[in-house]
């Protein structure tokens, strides 16, 4: 067990995972509360006092103790390059492991639970347009400085996905339509470790396909895993992503304003970066593109439930999100 920030009640984790329906996560022997859907993974509280404040990602892609131990060498390796080494404010964080007998190995991801209502895509429908603008800066400022980082140095590559529901306001008053003067933020999303050292990734890209319906992996690997991860060291490509996710936020109207706001900063704040300026056009195609791959991987992954489930009688491991709004 990892991250002594949180105070991770592991027996009660095994009596959680024992009883867990991943179809149902709310009617589990002992009930989870859905905190928010990622595209691959879900947040979740579990319902028992001795963990209220936590919010839980579960990972039951390792096959053995040897994958588990790379991976949580690079999570807490991740940790410590945004925070200490380029600057970015994270939540108290923790992790578990746990290993049942007979089953592979499962790894809890803890995070301290932060109010809902100060996470960026919660935040963005409270304010107004202008103030909105002014999130989206600020959270290109807190890119800025980790590919100012990459610059600095030849060892560490670092990416990152810049989304708004990845970012969540300090000292925010939620019944404020306004954000404060100075706006300071916590990154959130810090489950996948994106970064390379020496040149190397330092995740296994394969565990991204663990998830995946086995009669699409192939495919997956061939078209689309080197592009999505690829596209999280491009702070050009992490600003198209973080400004067309407005359309998933059904903000369209906002996107214009976005786009020259960035482009501003890129050409002033951060003009040593040389980042190419945004187009609306690029924006409008790299959503659609983007939402085709997450909306049929995710119909494809219910298919594989449905036929592990139903068909094949199996055990289907894996919380899948709710619907996601596009």
């Amino acid at each position: 067990m990892g991250g002594a920030e949180l105070d991770i009640d592991l027996e009660l984790l095994r009596d959680f995972e024992k009883g867990l329906d991943p179809r149902h996560p709310e009617r589990s022997a002992i009930p989870a509360s859905i905190l928010g859907y990622g595209e691959i993974s879900t947040v979740f509280e579990i319902g028992d006092d001795r963990q209220r404040g936590l919010a839980y990602k579960r990972l039951p892609v390792f096959r053995n103790g040897e994958e588990v131990r790379s991976y949580l060498a690079a999570y807490e390796e991740y940790h410590r390059l945004l925070s200490s080494e380029i600057g970015l404010r994270l939540p108290g964080y923790g992790h578990a492991v746990l290993d049942m007998p007979g089953r592979p190995p499962v790894v809890y991801l803890a995070q301290r639970r932060l109010d809902p209502r100060t996470i960026g895509n919660r935040v963005i429908h409270r304010v107004g347009a202008d103030e909105a603008v002014r999130l989206v800066r600020q959270v290109l400022r807190e890119l800025a400085g980790a590919w100012r980082f990459n610059r600095r140095q030849d060892r560490y590559q670092v990416g990152i996905d810049g989304q708004v529901s990845n970012w969540s306001v300090r000292g925010l008053d939620p019944a404020s339509p306004r954000l404060p003067r100075e706006i300071e933020l916590l990154y959130l999303d810090t489950s996948t470790p994106l970064y390379r050292d020496g040149g190397e990734l330092r995740l296994d890209p394969e565990l991204f396909l663990r998830s995946a319906p086995s009669f699409l992996v192939w495919l997956l690997r061939l078209l689309f895993l080197e592009d999505v991860v690829n596209r999280y060291f491009d702070l050009h490509l992490v600003a198209v992503d973080l400004v067309a996710n407005f359309h998933k936020e059904q903000m369209p109207e906002l996107i214009p304003a976005l786009i020259e706001e960035a482009n501003d900063f890129f050409s002033g704040e951060a003009s040593d970066l040389e980042v190419e300026p945004l187009t609306a056009r690029e924006v409008r195609s790299y959503y659609r593109e983007d939402a085709l791959i997450w909306r049929l991987y995710l119909a494809m992954r219910r298919t594989d439930r449905f036929l592990r489930t139903r068909l094949l009688r199996r055990g289907y491991p894996y919380i899948l999100p709710g619907k996601i709004e596009r």
